[in-house]
């Protein structure tokens, strides 16, 4: 089965505007890459778990917000991977200055035999519309475009 990956789209509104909390991912390929990097908080799900859990548990180890609520599901994209992306928008507001990503452990600089920690996340943002369709992964721009179809629609 190809892997799949689960996440949640906050949103808020300020004045009428939306605006979308996404994260640029960390490590050493990313430090200097900016539009077209940024992507919704997701991670892979494990072995039968349910997408809307793993969405959660993965928001929780990005960012360290527990986010409860009514959670609004968008529909799946795959991927050019071949990953099926499953992603839920929430309407919520939180601060952002104690927000805090897990880690991971990278060879850096590879071959060294010097192993590094970075942030799965180094910087966690709200955005405007323009500026999330602009940052945001290409292949991830159809939940935004569902998600804001549907606060025209209920707002």
């Amino acid at each position: 089965m190809k892997k799949q990956s689960a996440g949640i789209l906050p949103y808020k509104l300020v004045k009428g505007k939306p605006f979308f909390f996404i994260g640029h991912p960390g490590g050493p390929y990313y430090r200097n890459k900016d539009v077209g990097f940024w992507s919704i908080v997701k991670g892979e799900m494990d072995e039968g778990e349910e997408p809307l859990p793993a969405a959660i548990r993965e928001f929780k180890e990005e960012t360290g917000v527990d986010i409860t609520g009514a959670f609004i599901p968008l529909t799946s994209v795959k991927q050019k991977s071949g990953k099926l992306v499953h992603v839920w928008a929430i309407e919520q507001d939180f601060a952002t200055d104690n927000i805090k990503s897990n880690t991971f452990t990278l060879e850096w600089p590879p071959r060294s035999g010097k192993m590094v920690e970075f942030p799965e996340m180094d910087k966690l943002e709200w955005f405007d519309q323009a500026t999330t369709l602009l940052k945001l992964i290409p292949g991830q721009i159809p939940f935004v475009h569902e998600l804001l179809a549907y606060i025209k629609a209920n707002h």
